[in-house]
């Protein structure tokens, strides 16, 4: 048997993971001093309901590599191969935890793969992975094939504000000042390197979605994987993207809500799409 572990960067919901015998390993997110295991602590409405009344910015904390580690002694005293997925490593030291595991563990029927990715983006490789192993392929044979799909794997967003993006360190105070004075919306992409890029920052909500339309078109499709709509908090924006979308012919799963360590980086508001680029 293989085993397929995640972190919960991938923002995977409990019953998808169950669905597709997927483990996942909680981060951790403080918010005022309190700290809260993601998708277990709390619930995603409840997260960011908590971020606007405290006005707290949530400190983020990677699976430790003792978490790992357990998770991966398990699955090898139950005869299982392992092969564990991360948030990239340039967003979380989640990936050097998932390693130093390995190495602890001994390398033999462990494989660790940088997703170089984040969110949904990441539970779409880990669910790729599972069809591949119901398929009969070896462990070596998946992680050779996950290494070739994830860089088609694309998630092009729009935030409404710049302010997690400023409060996390990836924008200057005075650059976010002045965006929002100017009610500035960014348009973001995971860029091939695992970076969450700002693509473009454009005047109001309406423009920053035709952005985004823009984007995406640009790329064509894979209608074996159907595209993922997700959002952090407030839905509005992100039907209207859905509706644009599908007239544009691409095939659409279910909306899913951005979970607690990412949605600490884009916080509320935030909305857009994971898909797989045709090969």
């Amino acid at each position: 048997m293989i085993r397929i572990i995640v972190d919960s960067g991938s923002d995977l919901l409990p019953e998808v993971a169950n669905r597709y015998s997927i483990q996942v390993l909680p981060l951790l997110a403080n918010v005022d001093g309190v700290e809260y295991r993601d998708g277990i602590d709390l619930g995603r409405g409840g997260f960011y309901e908590l971020l606007e009344e405290t006005g707290a910015f949530p400190k983020t904390s990677q699976v430790s590599p003792h978490a790992f580690a357990e998770a991966f002694k398990e699955a090898r005293a139950s005869g299982d191969e392992v092969i564990a997925i991360t948030l990239s490593s340039v967003l979380s030291g989640t990936y050097q935890s998932a390693k130093l595991a390995q190495a602890m563990v001994g390398e033999e029927g462990v494989y660790v793969v940088d997703s170089l990715s984040a969110s949904y983006a990441i539970a779409m490789i880990a669910k790729y992975a599972c069809a591949l192993r119901d398929e009969g392929l070896s462990a070596k044979q998946i992680v050779a094939e996950i290494e070739r799909f994830k860089g088609r794997v694309k998630l092009v967003a729009v935030l409404d504000t710049l302010e997690y993006l400023q409060r996390g360190g990836r924008l200057p105070k005075a650059a976010a000042r002045l965006g929002e004075a100017a009610k500035l919306k960014p348009v973001v992409v995971i860029t091939e390197e695992g970076e969450v890029g700002l693509s473009t920052a454009v005047l109001g909500r309406k423009r920053a979605l035709d952005t985004l339309l823009k984007k995406v078109a640009k790329y064509s499709f894979d209608d074996s994987f159907p595209a993922i709509p997700i959002y952090s908090y407030g839905t509005k924006m992100c039907e209207k993207m859905e509706g644009e979308l599908a007239d544009a012919g691409m095939s659409l799963s279910d909306r899913h809500q951005i979970g607690f360590v990412i949605g600490s980086h884009i916080g509320p508001g935030a909305y857009g799409i994971v898909f797989v680029e045709s090969e």
